[in-house]
């Protein structure tokens, strides 16, 4: 598969797999942010960390044509790290994220308290997700397996979601990518209005890690709050 990202020097070239629902020039959400998620997590750090919690403001649509980015930052610590990225489309910034790392040091914790045990099946025993009423050249190159609800169903929905092609040319995924890709599915897993008539993009994500994800799967146990105010 090809990739989604080429990045040279301080610009990243776009793939069309970037495409998501809205319109065919517009980048699903997934895609860039998990590629400032990738950004931060390449920024050295004076000691061995990892990101404890990522913001992404996505200020504008993200277009389907070539970025450049800039990276900052912004507090320096022996046991923390918060810095900034920024992806800019022809000189205008379209995404601002901040990633907060704290400095990695193992514990010795029972194995239950930090893999407590699922209580839905894994995905092999799942049925694959039909999303072929939102199929998008960025959901082409993923797989679901439908727990609960989902796609084209009333929330809450209960998905795991597997990103198969590759995110930056020539470098993995991490997994700290994959679950920020997750992680803006959380309206179309969700969604306790009718998907196909009530449609909301998101104008941020917000996520926070209490250890790193394992294996190439990440579930996503969503549920929806709604107000009147649009």
């Amino acid at each position: 598969m090809d990739a989604v990202f080429r990045i040279d020097g301080k610009h990243v070239m776009t793939g069309p797999h970037a495409a998501g629902p809205w319109h065919p020039t517009m980048q699903h959400g997934s895609p860039p942010s998990a590629l400032v998620t990738y950004l931060a997590e390449a920024m050295p750090t004076p000691r061995p960390m990892q990101i404890a919690r990522l913001t992404v403001d996505l200020l504008r649509p993200v277009p389907v044509a070539p970025l450049s980015f800039e990276t900052e930052v912004l507090r320096e610590g022996r046991k923390i790290q918060l810095c900034a990225v920024k992806l800019l489309a022809k000189g205008v910034v379209v995404v601002n994220a901040t990633a907060l790392k704290i400095r990695i040091e193992p514990q010795q914790l029972p194995d239950e308290i930090v893999h407590p045990p699922l209580d839905v099946p894994l995905p092999d025993a799942c049925p694959p997700l039909d999303v072929s009423f939102t199929q998008n050249p960025f959901v082409g190159g993923m797989s679901l397996r439908k727990v609960r609800g989902g796609f084209g169903s009333i929330g809450p929905g209960a998905t795991w979601y597997r990103a198969d092609r590759p995110l930056i040319e020539g470098q993995p995924t991490s997994q700290a990518m994959r679950a920020v890709i997750a992680a803006d599915f959380s309206n179309a897993t969700s969604s306790i209005l009718d998907f196909k008539h009530w449609t909301f993009i998101n104008a941020d994500l917000n996520v926070h890690f209490a250890r790193q994800p394992v294996g190439d799967w990440i579930l996503l146990n969503s549920q929806m709050w709604l107000g009147p105010d649009g």
